[in-house]
C-alpha cells in the first residue's frame, strides 16, 4: 500500500520477506568482514558476495542497478560511497566500507559496514565506530507516532557530541521495500519533529556517512565513486529497519538489533514468523 508522498507501507508478511532478505545481507557482510585483509582485491570480495547471495536463494540488488557492475559497493579510504569493485588490492591500514543489497521474493534488504584492513590506524577505527554508533542512536530515537527527522537529529547529535567529523549531506538514507530506493529520504542531520510520521509497515535504510575532514565531495569520472574533496578518509554504516508496537526491528542485523538496542535502553520489536 502506498501512502502520501509515495511512501510504501508493508504488511506483516511483506516485512517478514524483507527480514529474509535482510538476513542474507547481514550474513553476506559478516562473511566479507572475515575476508577483508591486505592483498585481497575489491573484485574478489565482490565475487564472494555474489556467490553467497545467490547460493542463499537471493538476487544481488546492486548488480545492473542503473548499470552498476558489482554486487557490492567497495569504497576505500577517501571514497565515501558507491566504489566500484574491481582490481584495487587492499593494503594494510586501509579503511573499506562495503555496501550490500539482496532481494528475496521481490523484497529488498540493504546494509553497509566499515572495516579496517589489518592493523588500521586508531583514528580510522574511531571514525568507523562513531559512524556505527550514530546509526544506532538514530534507531533508538525512532518511535511509532514520531517523525522521520527524529532519526536524523539523533544521528547528527551523536556525531557532533563525540567528534568534529564532517557529516555528508549530499547522500542520505531512504525508504526501502519492493524497490531498493523509495521515498522518503532519511538525512543524517536536521531538527527533530519533521517529515513523515513513523508508522507500522514503514521500512527505512538509515546510513550515516561521515568524514575525518570536511564533508565536501565529488563524483569521479566513473560516474559512481564519491570521494572527499580534501582526500581524508570516510566511513559509512547502514542497516534496514522497521518499527513494531514493541520497538525497532533491525532487519539486516543478525540478532534484529537486540544487543545494540539493549545497550541504549531500547526494547527491540521482532515479529514472530
Amino acid at each position: 500500500m502506498f501512502r502520501d508522498r509515495g511512501i510504501e507501507i508493508k504488511t506483516r508478511e511483506q516485512i517478514l520477506a524483507m527480514r529474509a532478505a535482510g538476513l542474507v545481507v547481514g550474513r553476506t557482510l559478516e562473511l566479507l568482514r572475515g575476508e577483508v585483509r591486505a592483498g585481497i582485491s575489491t573484485g574478489e570480495l565482490d565475487a564472494i558476495a555474489e556467490d553467497h547471495i545467490r547460493s542463499s536463494g537471493a538476487t544481488p540488488s546492486f548488480k545492473g542497478y542503473h548499470g552498476f557492475t558489482g554486487s557490492i559497493c567497495a569504497s576505500v579510504n577517501d571514497e565515501i560511497v558507491h566504489g566500484i569493485p574491481g582490481d584495487r588490492v587492499l593494503a594494510e591500514g586501509d579503511l573499506i566500507s562495503i555496501d550490500c543489497g539482496a532481494i528475496v521474493d521481490g523484497w529488498h534488504g540493504d546494509a553497509a559496514i566499515t572495516v579496517g584492513v589489518g592493523t588500521a590506524d586508531a583514528e580510522l577505527l574511531e571514525l568507523a565506530r562513531i559512524c556505527e554508533e550514530s546509526m544506532w542512536r538514530g534507531f533508538a530515537a525512532a518511535k511509532l507516532g514520531g517523525r522521520l527527522t527524529d532519526i536524523s537529529a539523533a544521528v547528527e547529535a551523536h556525531v557532533r557530541a563525540t567528534s568534529s567529523y564532517g557529516i555528508v549531506e549530499d547522500f542520505v538514507g531512504h525508504g526501502i521495500g519492493s524497490a531498493m530506493h523509495q521515498p522518503p529520504n532519511v538525512p543524517n542531520f536536521g531538527r527533530p519533529g519533521r517529515g513523515p510520521k513513523l508508522v507500522e509497515g514503514l521500512a527505512l535504510a538509515v546510513e550515516p556517512m561521515i568524514t575525518l575532514g570536511k564533508q565536501d565531495n565529488h563524483t569521479l569520472d566513473d560516474d559512481w565513486t564519491v570521494v572527499t574533496d580534501d582526500g581524508r578518509a570516510a566511513a559509512h554504516t547502514e542497516h534496514t529497519f522497521t518499527l513494531t508496537p514493541q520497538g525497532p526491528w533491525v532487519l539486516t542485523a543478525l540478532d534484529g538489533g537486540e544487543a545494540k538496542l539493549a545497550e541504549l535502553g531500547v526494547t527491540f520489536g521482532p515479529l514472530a514468523d
